[in-house]
């Protein structure tokens, strides 16, 4: 599948992105779940050197505001590892405590290709000033809310509402120093 123009942008280091679970199915309302993409980015995390500025999990998706650093890679290279790796363990996990839920991976899958757990793409934006990222973290902040999974952001475990309101980094850490910085 083709880059859509992410050739354009391999020095832009500011993103917004949304990844999605085939079917929209529900696999990240369990902690297991959430936990096995956390510790997917954390390892490459390491391996890209990429800064998290803000992020949550959905049940069926999550949104994550990122800054990379493009000589040790490149957005898409960091979205292919996680996808990738989570999807092997989230399907690994689900074959043992949830078969009956393979059943959504499997069907309409490419030939060649025994399932699939994430959309092909992944949508992302290059964020361009700090207008456009205190949009996105408030979008992301307010997720969890407007889905009725919480009352208030600051109670939704998988989110960096945590991180920014109570400076707790117990899930994952974020850098939550870049909203006052200029971003160009």
């Amino acid at each position: 599948m083709g880059l859509r123009n992410r050739n354009n942008l391999t020095a832009e280091q500011f993103y917004f992105v949304t990844t999605t679970v085939r079917k929209h199915a529900n696999v990240f309302v369990n902690s297991d779940y959430c936990d096995i993409l956390i510790n997917n980015i954390k390892y490459y995390q390491k391996k890209y050197e990429f800064i998290i500025l803000g992020y949550v999990i959905m049940p069926s998706h999550f949104h994550w505001i990122v800054k990379t650093e493009p000589k040790t890679g490149t957005i898409s290279d960091i979205m292919r590892d996680i996808k990738k790796y989570t999807a092997w363990d989230v399907l690994e996990k689900l074959e043992k405590e949830k078969p009956e839920m393979l059943q959504v991976f499997r069907k309409e899958v490419k030939p060649g290709q025994k399932r699939q757990f994430w959309i092909h793409r992944f949508d992302d934006q290059v964020i361009r000033n700090n207008k456009m990222f205190w949009t996105k973290l408030k979008y992301i902040h307010n997720n969890p809310v407007k889905a009725g999974l919480v009352e208030r952001s600051i109670d939704y475990k998988y989110s960096s509402a945590r991180n920014y309101m109570k400076q707790d980094h117990s899930v994952i850490f974020v850098d939550t120093t870049w909203g006052g910085v200029e971003i160009l």
